[in-house]
């Protein structure tokens, strides 16, 4: 069974009504992305933090995955699929996709402030969080890769994508780095393809399919 990489960004969840961080002005829900997208920003107001993603907990909790996400899930029929998703929501694993690695962190669940092995996953009724919040023993912060912290799941997905018989992107503006450089990784000769409905420039060889995730994902199921 031939393995099928796949790098999905916020164009993947834009149809479940996922909000991006990257609006014009630099507002993200109509707050600076610095001030909650950073780790000086979290230093500085982890009340404002903690605040900000309880929000995002909130409309996640009721979105629902969307034809895209459950056509990656149905791929895992013909191909071993392993998603690396820059998106911090859950629903590739809400969808039913077996195989996900989250570059960013994931939104429904928090980590130990003095432990950053402890990960806590968050049950939807219990998904507000402040700076008081202990579980376990620990005070917590969001389970977020924050601006100017390292991304440790950069390696592992890297290793993913060199692994990959197929690889495809989908949903990204490919500015986002580390993520944008994992095209770099793909061995030579692998099938590259690039599903977004406002492409970036991409190098010569990757297959471009100008469209929606949902729509792009029924075409890439075609051709592959």
């Amino acid at each position: 069974m031939k393995r099928l990489v796949i790098s999905t960004g916020a164009g993947m969840s834009a149809e479940s009504g996922i909000s991006t961080f990257r609006d014009a002005g630099g507002l993200w829900e109509n707050y600076p992305v610095m001030d909650v997208c950073s780790a000086d920003g979290y230093a500085r107001n982890p009340a404002l933090v903690h605040r900000f993603y309880s929000e995002r907990r909130a409309q996640l909790i009721n979105c629902s995955p969307n034809e895209g996400h459950i056509a990656l899930a149905e791929l895992e029929k013909r191909f071993e699929v392993m998603i690396i998703t820059q998106n911090v929501d859950d629903l590739h694993e809400r969808a039913g996709s077996s195989n996900v690695l989250h570059l960013h962190g994931e939104l429904m669940k928090v980590r130990a402030v003095d432990d950053d092995s402890r990960v806590f996953t968050l049950r939807p009724e219990e998904y507000v969080t402040t700076p008081d919040t202990v579980i376990e023993g620990h005070h917590v912060r969001p389970h977020i890769v924050f601006f100017q912290e390292a991304v440790p799941n950069f390696e592992p997905a890297t290793e993913i994508v060199r692994s990959a018989d197929i690889f495809v992107i989908i949903g990204t503006s490919l500015v986002v780095y580390p993520a944008a450089a994992l095209l770099h990784y793909v061995r030579k000769g692998t099938p590259v393809f690039y599903i977004d409905p406002n492409p970036a420039e991409v190098p010569p060889g990757v297959n471009v399919i100008r469209a929606t995730a949902s729509q792009g994902i029924r075409r890439l199921s075609e051709i592959i």
